[in-house]
């Protein structure tokens, strides 16, 4: 969510490297939104997927996620590149981070309470988690979400030497929001809500594992209800490797020789970026329908792109 500070005194970058990490990150951004734009096309042309809770709670994360990760390689190439934004783009820039990466693991406990109802209530399914009602869960879920940078915001102790919205500023929140009450803030939100989150993925996979026997039903489908639960609690790992960023930032101090801005990279890369590129995708590749979808779609790309080739054929110049 935020981008490691870097020291005033740092050794800059190298041209050569910092077009190499530049590249880096946009390709692999790219590839990923790729396959998220294959997933959402999937979804709208497949209406009927779109009756079942559980694919409008996937669509909504990878909405979600698409968001976020945008929004920090925008913040992550702006801090790389030393580039300075208006307040009046900032703001906004640093709210949309802010709210979507609190909004994933509330999505992540949603989508564990809905296959809890699935299995234990399959015949009275509550009103509010049928599949023309998840709407309301969703709603909840984007005001607790954006809640938590409203408050943030609220509290702000503003810098004297910012003036107005006109005024550039480094765009990260280090560096307009720094005071002690709000470091305390930030820091009780992130550990109630991951707590609060892992309590209700662990709950609910004890529930289905111990009452599975109990239960006259199909036996594969409680094993898969087991499985997604178990996949939602390795999501939420995923987006925890998000805060071990103070654990990489300390290596900063410990060795002077290694330069901050490779550190600063090394942790947004491998602990902040991917996770959260791999976090929908584990998803939607494992469960069988969307993989038969998706399938079926790069599938058809590749028998229009040969059939193209086919009726274009490249024109070989002959020179006498």
């Amino acid at each position: 969510m935020n981008v490691t500070e870097i020291p005033a005194n740092a050794t800059s970058q190298k041209p050569l490297t910092m077009i190499i990490k530049v590249c880096a990150v946009i390709t692999c951004f790219t590839v990923y939104l790729c396959c998220i734009v294959v997933m959402l096309h999937i979804f709208a042309s497949h209406r009927q997927i779109l009756d079942t809770s559980r694919y409008i709670l996937l669509a909504y994360l990878l909405i979600n996620d698409t968001l976020h990760n945008t929004s920090s390689v925008l913040l992550f190439l702006f801090s790389m590149l030393q580039i300075k934004l208006f307040l009046v783009l900032c703001i906004p820039l640093l709210f949309v981070s802010t709210a979507t990466f609190q909004s994933s693991p509330l999505i992540l406990a949603t989508m564990s309470l809905e296959r809890y109802v699935a299995i234990f209530y399959p015949l009275q399914c509550p009103v509010t988690w049928r599949s023309d009602r998840i709407w309301v869960l969703i709603l909840s879920v984007c005001v607790i979400s954006c809640a938590y940078p409203m408050i943030d915001h609220a509290i702000t102790e503003r810098d004297p030497a910012i003036f107005g919205f006109s005024t550039p500023v480094n765009c990260n929140l280090v560096a307009l929001n720094s005071s002690p009450v709000q470091t305390l803030y930030r820091a009780a939100c992130n550990i109630v809500f991951f707590t609060v989150v892992a309590i209700i993925i662990l709950y609910t996979y004890v529930r289905i594992l111990l009452e599975t026997r109990k239960m006259r039903q199909d036996g594969e489908s409680v094993n898969k209800a087991m499985y997604t639960v178990l996949l939602h609690g390795l999501q939420l790992l995923l987006c925890m490797l998000a805060f071990t960023y103070p654990i990489t930032e300390t290596l900063i101090v410990l060795r002077k020789d290694w330069n901050p801005w490779d550190i600063a990279y090394i942790n947004y890369f491998c602990f902040i970026l991917m996770p959260r590129f791999l976090s929908p995708l584990i998803y939607g590749f494992r469960d069988q329908a969307l993989r038969r979808h998706i399938q079926n779609s790069f599938l058809c790309c590749f028998k229009k792109r040969l059939f193209f080739i086919k009726m274009n054929p490249p024109i070989i110049l002959k020179y006498d």
